[in-house]
């Protein structure tokens, strides 16, 4: 029986110790990085990104000569004029035509140049882009997790708000069983340790939505044994000086991506103008082409063989009375055979070299509408770099601003917490030897209690502001357990 009993409780530790070992901690830099990896909008972004760098490719081959081949086939039914031989046929043909050409443009007003440009500015607009949507996750994710580090620490103090409620009923029991105090005293403690708990059950429901967010940006595809890296954020350094908000914006400036996207837009329609201006350029093309082909209408003679003479007239003796003679002819027989395949390709072949020259005259106005359209579109986009500027020194300001609030808030709420903290000592003593009713005690507690989550919600209020100036300087969101 001893055994038995001994062999459940290894079997009961081995479990526990495996579901414990499955459980996953995340720390708020994997978060980040997992969101990065595995974000569809960023795989989405990254397809673009991708596709730009094709079109740079095409655009440096557009460059290089195109070379074309091809091969026709055909078959003639009745009369017809013969290609290869220019001669009626009444029989029918078959025939192979085969060409192989090439051609290269000189010059097109350094419009292909201005592509070439072009395609790389949108290139690097493209990464820009990436990198920013990778910025937008980060906040994202970052504010989740502040937001489950204050949710834990909230349930955290509940449950010791609700111990120290409960010792307070055992030790009014005491004093009610004594004589001391009234039952309703005890009453109204019980009533307090009611609504404690009532709010870390609120606490408690708050978190598991927090999590909920949190995986559900992470786009994990199970939640399960799902926990988070806490560390310690107790000592915060109320006495450090924030950068100015100016300053901070001059930083960002140069590091934020949607400036750098915004200043190559500016650069790609100027690049549009360049393209559209080109058109009123000459263009200038060189072409070069091979071709030959077969037919077997085209025949040689295979063999000679002598046949009958062929009269063709007669003559008159001058001597003898004029006597007549017939004339004939020698005669031939020929057999024929269509000419070889290869003698063909070599007799046909032609080679030909053009160089081409086209100037626009007038087009319907069509280019210099191009024209002006970029150079619409190129203001557009200065004006977009200008309003994204601002939007950023906004930004900023505000973020600058929520920053010192939540330092302000902090360092006011620790205060008042460390005073209400001593006067909830005091009033406790005096509750516990009737100095005081129940009902000034569960106001004191509830005071002191409201003010812990204040506190608590100040703190990561202040740290996740911080953390977003830093963001805007260029400094990655991390949170190292201290």
């Amino acid at each position: 029986m001893k055994k038995s009993w001994f062999i459940t409780i290894v079997i009961i530790f081995f479990v526990n110790g495996v579901l414990f070992s499955q459980q996953e901690t995340w720390s708020l830099e994997r978060c980040i990085q997992y969101a990065i990896d595995n974000s569809i909008s960023i795989k989405q972004q990254k397809l673009n990104t991708d596709y730009e760098k094709n079109n740079v490719l095409t655009t440096k081959m557009s460059v290089l000569p195109s070379i074309n081949s091809s091969a026709y086939q055909s078959f003639t039914f009745g009369r017809s004029v013969d290609m290869y031989t220019n001669e009626f046929s009444e029989d029918n043909t078959s025939s192979l035509n085969m060409d192989i050409s090439a051609r290269m443009d000189l010059f097109n007003g350094f419009q292909k140049y201005h592509k070439i440009q072009k395609s790389k500015l949108n290139l690097d607009a493209s990464l820009k882009d990436l990198e920013k949507a990778k910025n937008d996750i980060s906040i994202a994710i970052a504010n989740a997790f502040f937001n489950v580090l204050y949710n834990l620490e909230l349930v955290e103090t509940s449950h010791a708000q609700v111990s120290t409620t409960e010792e307070q009923v055992s030790n009014t029991e005491k004093l009610v069983d004594a004589g001391s105090l009234a039952r309703g005293n005890l009453l109204e403690v019980k009533s307090q340790l009611a609504n404690e708990e009532l709010k870390l059950v609120n606490a408690e429901n708050a978190l598991d939505l927090a999590y909920l967010n949190l995986q559900q940006l992470l786009e994990l595809d199970t939640v399960k044994n799902f926990s988070i890296m806490a560390p310690q954020i107790d000592a915060l350094d109320e006495t450090q000086l924030l950068p100015k908000a100016y300053q901070i914006y001059l930083e960002a400036k140069m590091n934020m991506p949607q400036m750098e996207a915004a200043r190559l837009d500016v650069q790609i329609a100027r690049e549009d103008i360049a393209i559209a201006r080109s058109g009123h350029y000459p263009s200038l093309n060189l072409s070069a082409s091979y071709g030959s082909g077969f037919s077997d209408a085209r025949q040689e003679i295979d063999e000679i063989m002598p046949a009958d003479p062929l009269p063709i007239g007669y003559a008159v003796s001058q001597e003898g009375g004029g006597e007549i003679f017939d004339v004939y002819q020698y005669n031939f027989d020929y057999t024929y055979n269509t000419k070889h395949f290869s003698d063909q390709i070599r007799d046909n072949a032609s080679t030909s070299i053009s160089l081409g020259l086209s100037i626009p005259i007038f087009n319907g106005w069509q280019i210099n509408s191009s024209v002006s359209n970029a150079k619409i579109s190129h203001q557009a986009a200065k004006y977009n770099l200008e309003s994204t500027r601002k939007q950023l020194l906004k930004e900023i300001q505000q973020a600058h601003a929520d920053a010192k609030a939540a330092m302000k808030k902090y360092i006011a709420t620790k205060k008042a917490l460390e005073a209400m903290q001593e006067s909830f000592k005091h009033t406790e003593k005096k509750f516990s030897i009737g100095m005081v009713n129940s009902l000034e005690y569960n106001t004191a507690k509830t005071q002191l209690n409201n003010t812990e989550s204040e506190l608590l919600r100040a703190k990561y209020e202040f740290v996740f502001k911080q953390k977003i100036l830093d963001f805007y300087r260029g400094i990655p969101i991390t949170l190292s357990e201290k």
